[in-house]
């Protein structure tokens, strides 16, 4: 069954455009208290730091209240930590009021079950099925109550610092944090700061309106310049709703989501600790893959999205996954993409092996990638567009066995990406350009 609003992370667009209206919000509340919080339930409501969040909160607070729900509004908190605390408070359902990497406005609602894993298909038929009906409103007596919870950030600083093995802290490290001007941009700084790190913060002075501007792991050039300026060790960016993360190297190198799966499954290897393969996506860097081949990880490959690389990992019995943009997911840490987390990890092994960052990624050779994002005004349908397909058979045949080329349409976003990579940086651009040049005249 195609689904009319959930996209790969939930429900996401401009606000005041449909679906993200305030009517909409308290529809969807509705909706999916009616399928997944049985009466007198709980749901937990968190968000990151946009303007429009007060006003989505309020909307979907009414919503599940009126459909008998008790609602515990945590503010603005990563999505992972809206995850952990729902299961924490035994709640029958978590909500995240975020747009993730996007500008401040657009913003998006993805849920949570009561284990703080996200929806299947399945439930997110079921929801959308209710949607077709109006927002229900019980009598009096059987309506839900709101109260806002103080303790939200306490808990899941927590939670995160007691993922680090004890004995373990880090002193000696001076680390620039980037919260994206988002979600995470209280927890972070705290966390390192409890754990001995000398931390100074960059994109943590929210105004409803900078999330994600000039900042965050979408945009780490402020970041790359200033680790290296200020002679730190390394650096943390966070996107805006904290479920992703890119690193800086003490040269002011990026390194991004592969790289840090591979800091991460090597050195659980080398403890003997690494279950199941590693699940990556279609997006991976080719060098990732020759780099586990080496060192006889299995690898895997998902479709895009966490929540398929998540599935991936529970059908393979693995530990460990991640996307090339910086979601990843520790298993045996945590129920869902933490980018928190995840730098904990990373920082920890730079602790327990006395490496610097620059020498635990050295372990890949990134084979030159071009993505390019091509807008469409109209769906298209990749696979029927005979132009299309020819154009992509002709750049396969090109490349022989040396590289790779994915088309897919974005689930979050009115655009096709287009990503082409190989052996040879010139001959990896010109096929990009070409097959995007194809897409762009085929979507007109």
């Amino acid at each position: 069954m195609s689904k009319k609003y959930f996209g790969t992370d939930g429900v996401r667009g401009t606000v005041g455009k449909d679906p993200m209206t305030a009517d909409f919000a308290m529809r969807l509340a509705s909706a999916a208290a009616q399928v997944l919080v049985p009466a007198g339930g709980t749901v937990v409501i968190g968000k990151d730091t946009r303007l429009s969040g007060y006003m989505f909160e309020s909307a979907l607070e009414a919503g599940f209240v009126a459909a008998g729900a008790d609602v515990l509004l945590i503010g603005p908190l990563p999505t992972p930590g809206i995850a952990r605390l729902t299961q924490e408070f035994d709640a029958d359902l978590g909500v995240v009021i975020s747009a993730s990497h996007n500008a401040y406005f657009d913003n998006g609602i993805k849920f949570f079950d009561r284990s703080g894993s996200k929806l299947s298909d399945e439930i997110q038929n079921k929801i959308e099925e209710h949607l077709k009906n109006p927002a229900i409103t019980l009598e009096s007596q059987s309506l839900g109550k709101a109260k806002r919870i103080d303790t939200a950030r306490t808990r899941y600083q927590d939670f995160c610092t007691a993922s680090v093995k004890t004995g373990i802290d880090f002193s000696g490290l001076k680390v620039v944090f980037d919260g994206a001007n988002g979600a995470g941009y209280k927890v972070g700084p705290r966390a390192l700061a409890a754990l001995g790190a000398e931390v100074i913060p960059i994109g943590c002075s929210p105004n409803g309106k900078n999330i994600n501007d000039g900042c965050g792991s979408t945009e780490p050039d402020l970041l790359q310049l200033t680790v290296p300026a200020l002679r730190a060790d390394v650096g943390v960016a966070l996107d805006g709703d904290g479920d992703r993360i890119v690193m800086v190297d003490e040269h002011g190198n990026l390194i991004d989501g592969d790289q840090l799966l591979l800091i991460l499954a090597v050195a659980r290897q080398n403890l003997g600790e690494l279950k199941g393969p590693v699940v990556g996506t279609v997006m991976s860097n080719l060098g990732l893959e020759k780099a586990f081949q080496a060192r006889n990880i299995e690898f895997r490959r998902a479709s895009v999205g966490d929540r398929y690389v998540l599935e991936a990992l529970k059908e393979t019995g693995g530990m460990l996954g991640g996307e090339t943009s910086g979601h990843m997911i520790l298993l045996d840490k945590a129920t869902t993409g933490d980018g928190l987390i995840c730098a904990l990890q990373v920082l920890q092994i730079m602790k327990e092996t006395g490496k610097p960052l620059s020498e635990l990624a050295a372990g890949m050779k990134k084979y030159p990638q071009t993505m390019l994002n091509v807008r469409t005004e109209k769906r298209l349908d990749l696979a029927a567009c005979s132009e299309i397909q020819s154009a992509v058979v002709a750049a396969e045949a090109e490349l022989a066995d040396t590289g790779r080329i994915v088309l897919r349409a974005s689930g979050t976003e009115p655009v096709i990406r287009v990503m082409v990579e190989g052996e040879d940086h010139d001959q990896v651009t010109a096929i990009a350009n070409r097959l995007a040049a194809v897409v762009t005249e085929s979507a007109a």
